[in-house]
């Protein structure tokens, strides 16, 4: 299972900057990341943008905006992400966040080269079919 490989770095600490909207994640090693909210909510796991194999991704657009409304610890393995634009059907491992922080700069060139190329717009959201209503990932 994601995130709990033993090797996996476990974050020690983990805080939501409001005002910056950012979320920095602080590991044992002295390593620490920040990711925004927008690069969170860009690259969410959810199957309904990540899809279910390669090819099947939804561009997610238009959430330059977009902020962290809370985070919910799932076991000792994963954060679940809720969205302020209603978004929550995604679990980060520890090993998802990890990998985000250390390939976040080339994650993030891929993404607007990717934009750019099918003409989205980090300010306008062409791909708004979440469900509100579900609670990391489960439907009511």
């Amino acid at each position: 299972m994601a995130g709990i490989n033993k090797d996996t770095p476990v974050p020690i600490e983990i805080k939501l900057h409001k005002v910056s909207n950012k979320l920095e994640l602080a590991y044992a090693s002295g390593e620490r990341h920040e990711l925004s909210a927008e690069f969170l909510r860009v690259f969410t796991p959810s199957a309904e943008a990540r899809g279910h194999g390669p090819g099947q991704e939804t561009l997610q657009t238009g959430k330059r905006t977009v902020e962290i409304s809370r985070i919910e610890p799932v076991g000792t393995y994963a954060i679940c992400i809720h969205f302020s634009d209603g978004h929550n059907s995604g679990l980060y491992s520890w090993d998802l966040l990890h990998n985000f922080g250390l390939h976040h700069d080339e994650l993030w060139a891929e993404y607007l080269k990717q934009l750019t190329a099918e003409g989205g717009s980090r300010d306008f959201d062409t791909t708004a079919k979440f469900n509100s209503g579900g609670n990391c990932g489960q439907r009511h």
